[in-house]
């Protein structure tokens, strides 16, 4: 017999598949349909307990109204009005106490409770009536408006106060105010579930349990799940883990509605039972399913273990086994490709072992260069600590610096009127160029220090700085034209680093404009996409697009006065960058540059950093800390 055949009975025997989906989809139609009736048959429990018990509290108020309002509370002493209250305490069997509030009597009238027939009636109860909010009612009702408050827990069931105006309104209106207690509801909810599992509950409109039929506790809450079902105001069909749920909306004056449940266990078991029937009758044939395929695989795992066992040779590097399968089937067809595959192994062996030796000589020859490449990196690293190494010896020329400065000033002072002052005079000189060059060493090599950040205008730091700078641009017949921002331009930021950036952003371009006709130098702000931007235009010599994308290098200058021996642009840079902005640079040779200072505008939140805990990146031409415009 043909391997597709065996498959063929296999499959035939695997139809106990479809059977089971068959199984699983009668199972769920039975219980949605069990579903439907159950939620029909409480959803007509439940309309019939809030039908039912919503006449009897509507009806009770009713009573204790018309009963309040038969008497002249007004003109009617105690005695005349103990025997009122006891009228409308009489009118319903729901009221299990009452009082009269009437902040017009020189006396309080004592409260009526604890006939036969009525619920009992507690201090708390009394409590909670002469606690109403009677206030807030005589100024907005007249004579005869009935009003409810929330229920609270009575003696033996929840109760709810009712309050009756029954005098005219004004800040002494009376009221006869009434507890209605839900303890008879409680008995008729448990007579009606006694026919049928089922379990009957009253709630108010916060979810808390008025009363059921199975003893909960007043004014329990239904529980978060039940109170999320119940929010959907769906009317029945609705399930939780546990229960079958139902409920209908009363139509009453205090907001009561009923819950009807069902435990799962009752409402599933004749499913459950029947599912367990179809799970007995597919697991005998599972059962049967697994010996047959057992006994099949049995045969073939035979046969497929001479091919396992060629394959575990392959596996160790052997090559050479074959495989041998009698019969006329697949298996056998199989053994045939799987020799022609050994074959063809041994071929491709013998080829990948020529491939692998031309490939290490090329992985050699790779290597080579690789170290060489790692010899240049080695290289450029020890240029880098030349770098730093030029910090570490201004630091060095500064001690014996300044005793050259200093002498040379005490000498200056000894031969003021000699012919040596000028010779002096140009020590001087060079030793303050000497200092100014290892100060800026300094400050570009070290941190800046500790700043303190907080809210400034970025128009007043330009305009003190304008000011400061004035003499300088003076000198040099520089045309300042400003074009600052209405109002401030409140940024948060250390004002004593925002003017040396834009000093060296002046002094630059006082410098660019040297021996130029009519230098002018324009100073604008403006606010772009939450971010002040302060543009610095000159009409200088301009800067070459081979020296643009170069210009906040440190040490690289193209002035042709010395200056600052190429720092001012790489520590402005820097300042910039602590405050979180950026600068960006746009010149064409022979027609002035524009540098534009952008920084974030203030939000409201501020706090102490320093260029201790700011990174500073590295500079990265056209990059977001500077960007190059040419």
């Amino acid at each position: 017999m043909r391997l597709a055949q065996k498959l063929i009975l296999f499959v035939l025997a695997a139809s106990v598949v479809p059977l089971s989906f068959v199984g699983a989809g009668l199972l769920r139609r039975l219980e949605q349909e069990l579903s439907e009736r159950l939620a029909a048959e409480q959803r007509a429990v439940a309309d019939a307990a809030i039908e039912s018990a919503s006449a009897e509290l509507n009806t009770a108020i009713g009573s204790v109204e018309r009963a309040a309002l038969l008497v002249d509370w007004s003109n009617a002493n105690a005695e005349e009005a103990t025997g009122a209250l006891k009228l409308v305490y009489a009118s319903s069997p729901l009221v299990s106490g009452v009082l009269l509030y009437d902040p017009a009597r020189t006396a309080p009238v004592p409260p009526v409770s604890g006939a036969e027939g009525h619920p009992p009636f507690s201090a708390h109860g009394e409590a909670a009536l002469r606690g109403f909010p009677f206030s807030v009612l005589s100024t907005r009702g007249a004579k005869g408006q009935v009003a409810a408050a929330a229920a609270y827990a009575g003696t033996s069931a929840a109760a709810l106060p009712v309050a009756i105006q029954v005098g005219p309104s004004g800040p002494n209106a009376p009221f006869v105010t009434a507890e209605l207690s839900f303890a008879p509801l409680v008995e008729r909810l448990k007579a009606r579930a006694a026919q049928g599992p089922f379990i009957l509950i009253l709630y108010d409109a916060e979810g808390r349990v008025l009363a059921s039929s199975d003893g909960r506790a007043p004014l329990s809450e239904l529980g978060a799940e039940v109170k999320t079902l119940v929010a959907t105001d769906a009317l029945f069909g609705k399930s939780t883990k546990k229960d079958h749920l139902a409920w209908a909306k009363g139509n009453n004056a205090v907001g009561v509605n009923a819950l009807v449940t069902v435990s799962q266990d009752v409402v599933m078991a004749p499913v459950r039972a029947l599912r367990r029937n179809v799970l007995t009758i597919l697991g005998l044939m599972l059962i049967a399913l697994v010996i047959a395929a057992t006994l099949f695989v049995r045969g073939i795992g035979q046969r497929l273990s001479a091919v396992s066992e060629a394959a575990d040779a392959y596996g160790r590097g052997d090559l050479s086994k074959r495989v041998t399968i009698s019969g006329a089937d697949e298996l056998a067809d199989f053994a045939q490709v799987f020799n022609r595959m050994g074959v063809e192994l041994e071929a491709a062996r013998a080829r990948l072992t020529t491939w692998n030796d031309e490939l290490k000589k090329r992985v050699d020859e790779a290597l080579a260069d690789l170290k060489a490449a790692q010899a240049q990196l080695l290289e450029a690293q020890k240029l880098a600590a030349i770098g730093q190494l030029g910090a570490g010896v201004a630091h060095e020329i500064n001690n014996p610096l300044c005793g050259i400065l200093g002498n040379a000033q005490l000498l200056m002072m000894m031969h003021e009127n000699d012919g040596d002052f000028k010779i002096l005079q140009k020590i001087e000189e060079s030793a303050k160029r000497c200092r100014d060059i290892t100060q800026n060493l300094l400050r570009f090599s070290q941190s800046t220090g500790r700043f303190e950040s907080r809210p400034c205008d970025l128009n007043a730091v330009v305009r003190g700085v304008l000011r400061f700078e004035q003499p300088r641009h003076d000198e040099a017949n520089v045309k300042v034209e400003v074009a600052l921002s209405e109002g401030p331009l409140t940024i948060v930021g250390d004002p004593d680093q925002l003017s040396q950036l834009f000093s060296a952003l002046f002094s630059n371009a006082r410098t660019a404009m040297l021996k130029r006709e009519n230098p002018t130098l324009t100073v604008r702000s403006h606010v772009i996409n939450g971010s002040a931007i302060v543009d610095i235009e000159d009409n200088g010599k301009g800067i070459s697009p081979v020296h643009l994308p170069r210009i906040f290098e440190p040490f690289f200058t193209t002035k042709d006065v010395w200056s600052n021996i190429g720092l001012g642009l790489s520590v402005a840079y820097r300042i910039v960058t602590e405050h979180q902005g950026r600068i960006e640079a746009a010149s064409e040779e022979g027609k002035g540059a524009c540098f534009k200072v952008t920084l974030p505008l203030h939000t409201g939140l501020v706090k102490a950093s320093s260029a201790a805990s700011i990174p500073v990146q590295p500079l990265v031409v056209g990059g977001q800390g500077v960007g190059i415009v040419k």
